[in-house]
């Protein structure tokens, strides 16, 4: 028995009864051994807990990082969805992750956000960005493993229309997107198409219309 082969075992175990069933005891019985041997592996549940959710997040850490060059609207997109899937791949997957310190990916945070900044995005604006498109992530996947742990949910209203969980994830997605974008085209930037005509009602829309005026350009 080695550490990787305790993380891959109790992964299992959460996929078999939730995140609210996985014990240290659980675990050891599935293993074989007295419940202390794990504790020359990790010291506590949270210590076992914080492995399992750096594991868990794999697929996502071994997605591709951005090139120089690429557009950051597409990547955005993308990398977002990545997680998304990563966390649906567990049971309890958005749980699990929740609240966790994804010091092991620190790196790679650090150059994807230098790829926004390049790309343009001004770096408050990348930021925070990022961090709402992570929350946002990462609480749509909770209602979404949340309802299909209960099961069957009672029947809408008929004037409620319903609404797909892929669906309403790309709308939010979306919609975090829209609003980053008009701060990347201020900069005379846009989503990679070397197109530098301003957005209307940005900073630089005003400046030419303003100017427009000025010479009798409309």
């Amino acid at each position: 028995m080695n550490r990787q082969t305790v993380i891959t075992e109790a992964l299992d175990l959460l996929d078999e009864v939730g995140l609210d069933s996985v014990s240290t005891r659980r675990l050891a019985r599935r293993l074989g051994v007295e419940q202390p041997s794990l504790y020359w592996y990790f010291r506590t549940k949270k210590d076992l807990l914080t492995a399992m959710a750096e594991a868990a997040m794999a697929p996502h850490a071994a997605a591709p990082l951005p090139e120089p060059g690429e557009d950051w609207h597409a990547w955005f997109l993308e990398n977002t969805r990545s997680l998304r899937r990563t966390l649906l791949m567990r049971r309890d997957g958005a749980r699990l992750h929740a609240g966790s310190t994804p010091t092991a990916d620190l790196d790679r945070l650090r150059r994807k956000m230098e790829f926004l900044v390049t790309s343009g995005v001004p770096e408050r604006h990348a930021q925070m960005a990022m961090l709402a498109a992570g929350r946002f992530t990462v609480g749509s996947v909770l209602e979404e493993q949340a309802e299909a742990a209960l099961g069957d949910t009672a029947d809408l209203p008929p004037d409620v229309p319903a609404i797909g969980h892929e669906s309403a994830f790309e709308a939010g997605l979306a919609l975090i997107v829209g609003g980053l974008a008009p701060y990347v085209n201020a900069q005379g930037l846009s989503f990679g198409s070397g197109d530098s005509r301003p957005v209307p009602g940005t900073p630089s829309d005003r400046r030419e219309e303003a100017a427009s005026t000025k010479t009798g350009r409309r």
